[in-house]
């Protein structure tokens, strides 16, 4: 069994179950941080065909969703939600719970 990175892991289950991917992501949006939220957004980006196909999707460039994405990036939300639609994702609000 050849080992693999918890990126290339992660990847490999969000692109077997979208529905997980998408729990996930609401999971950090709850309770995460937004480092969380990019680091996860980089692996679904990874499950869903690379970056290249999915800045492709999105109609930004591959160079804008790696710096987007990054560990230090701070998306716009008009990025964010053309990254989250290419990948077949919305963001959603909901109240909180006391």
């Amino acid at each position: 069994m050849k080992d693999r990175s918890h990126d290339e892991a992660m990847a490999e289950l969000f692109s077997d179950d979208p529905e997980f991917a998408a729990h996930y992501l609401d999971e950090i949006l709850r309770d995460g941080e937004q480092a969380d939220l990019l680091m996860a957004l980089r692996q679904m980006a990874k499950a869903f065909g690379g970056a290249g196909k999915v800045a492709a999707k999105a109609g930004i460039n591959q160079t804008q969703i790696y710096r987007t994405l990054s560990a230090d990036g701070n998306p716009a939300l008009s990025t964010l939600f053309v990254i989250l639609k290419a990948m077949n994702l919305r963001l959603s609000v909901q109240p909180l719970r006391a």
